[in-house]
């Protein structure tokens, strides 16, 4: 399992998938997460503006699961 610092106390589903990689753009958030099997904190989730917050998991299917984390300021 990876670790995310997060430097904002949230970040939304759709900028999280961008910022570690999973998408190229936003604009492909909607129809990856229609094709893709994703789980928050082991709960199945298709909504690109859930929050996200340090201590939360991601689960994107066919990869490593991500924890949120609180950044070092």
């Amino acid at each position: 399992m990876s670790e995310v610092p997060l430097r904002t106390g949230v970040i939304t589903l759709g900028q999280l998938l961008k910022f570690i990689g999973m998408i190229p753009t936003g604009g492909e958030t909607k129809s990856f997460l229609m094709e893709t099997s994703i789980k928050v904190n082991g709960e199945h989730e298709n909504r690109r503006g859930r929050k996200l917050a340090p201590g939360d998991v991601v689960e994107v299917e066919g990869h490593e699961a991500v924890t949120l984390i609180a950044a070092d300021m």
